[in-house]
């Protein structure tokens, strides 16, 4: 017995891919009046002179400049309210749904979005994408008995968020699920071709390299407002040198925009091969009747 393969998952980065800020800097800093500069110089010294991993070091730093009224995660998932986003998030969530044909949504093609950031779970979880997302995988806290964040109990950093990619395409949402079960391409209920990836730069190569190695699909945005033009050279390197992405597309989730025309043709061409997939099972499962 086969799954029935006809979700179309979208995936997305979170810093500079929904949002051009990062979201620590942008809600938890200036609420605990934690000086950014400061702050990542101090997390950035732990990776350079004690050989920390970037996303351990960071949660150090937040843990220490915390001390000693750490908050709770729900306090943490309060700040999260003021997380800001590019233009057309979060509508673009819900106006997607419309791109699907009345034959696509009578086959029971749907659409299901996920988030996978190495920033903190809780500050997605308390934000205005929050009720679009099927499912967010973040960095996470533990708590002490007096409820305060004590220790990280869940980091995702750039190699690790594939794992959640197999997740996804699995349906293995939960962390007690073993992701590394095995289970046959037609028991998946997501498949790599039923995949969008979305990110921002070089931090999402493996989960665009992943794309590009099963048959997914993949986007690089970059921010159109950095001066610098930092943001866009991230993307330019990927498609031009790198040949991890085929298309690039400003961060500008509006109608009628070149990212939101990529992600809605992608979205067709995904939906239709499920119908011609579904006819061609349907045609090679029925006998003819017999004729006079």
């Amino acid at each position: 017995m086969s799954a029935a393969q006809t979700i179309i998952g979208l995936v997305y980065d979170y810093d500079q891919t929904l949002s051009p800020n990062y979201m620590t800097d942008e809600v938890v800093f200036p609420h605990y009046g934690i000086n950014a500069e400061q702050f990542w110089k101090k997390s950035h010294e732990l990776v350079d002179d004690q050989g920390f991993d970037h996303e351990l070091a960071y949660l150090k730093t937040l843990l220490d400049y915390l001390n000693p009224d750490r908050p709770s995660n729900a306090e943490l998932r309060a700040l999260g309210a003021g997380l800001k986003f590019y233009p057309g998030l979060p509508e673009m969530f819900g106006e997607l749904n419309d791109v699907l044909k009345p034959e696509h949504q009578a086959s029971g093609i749907r659409l299901e979005h996920y988030i996978i950031s190495s920033g903190l779970k809780e500050l997605i979880d308390g934000s205005a994408l929050s009720p679009h997302v099927k499912a967010t995988f973040g960095c996470e806290f533990s708590e002490d008995k007096q409820g305060k964040i004590n220790f990280p109990k869940r980091i995702i950093g750039h190699t690790t968020k594939t794992q959640y990619i197999f997740r996804i395409n699995k349906g293995l949402l939960k962390p007690d699920e073993d992701v590394n079960d095995h289970m046959p391409p037609e028991m998946r209920p997501i498949p790599f071709q039923n995949m969008i990836y979305v990110g921002d730069g070089p931090t999402d190569v493996p989960c665009f390299t992943l794309m590009r190695r099963y048959g997914g699909n993949a986007i690089a945005v970059y921010n159109p407002d950095d001066k610098t033009r930092s943001s866009f050279r991230k993307c330019y390197q990927l498609t031009a040198h790198a040949d991890r992405v085929k298309y690039i597309a400003p961060s500008d989730y509006r109608p009628s925009s070149h990212l939101r025309l990529l992600l809605e043709e992608m979205i067709l061409e995904i939906a239709d091969g499920i119908l011609r997939k579904k006819r061609t099972e349907v045609e090679a499962a029925t006998v003819s009747a017999p004729g006079f």
